[in-house]
């Protein structure tokens, strides 16, 4: 999974980087899809730790983003909080993972 995971970064990364004098709702809009496809592909399992990971780096990623569109420094922690991230941008959310009923019995025993 952490190849996966790199691979993810590295599409964001690349995202980020091609986008960076685009507003940050046009950013969002690209990602969206490709984090909701990669959450849902991975979704079963134990994949909660690798959704932390991913969820702070785009909170991360976004924050810089708005800052230096705004030419401040730093990453805006108190700026732009994460409810404010998700409702007023419409950042993906939905990072959960499903455990399958098999995964459930093995783990109970």
């Amino acid at each position: 999974m952490v190849k996966k995971r790199t691979a993810l970064v590295r599409a964001l990364k690349e995202v980020f980087r091609r986008h960076r004098s685009q507003p940050i709702e046009r950013v969002i809009v690209l990602i969206n899809p490709v984090l909701r496809g990669w959450v849902n592909y991975f979704a079963v399992g134990h994949s909660s730790e690798c959704f932390s990971f991913i969820k702070d780096w785009v909170e991360k990623k976004v924050r810089r983003h708005l800052a230096h569109a705004q030419k401040r420094k730093g990453f805006g922690w108190e700026r732009w909080n994460r409810r404010w991230l998700y409702d007023t941008l419409g950042a993906v959310d939905t990072y959960r993972s499903h455990r399958t009923m098999a995964a459930r019995v093995t783990t109970a025993r």
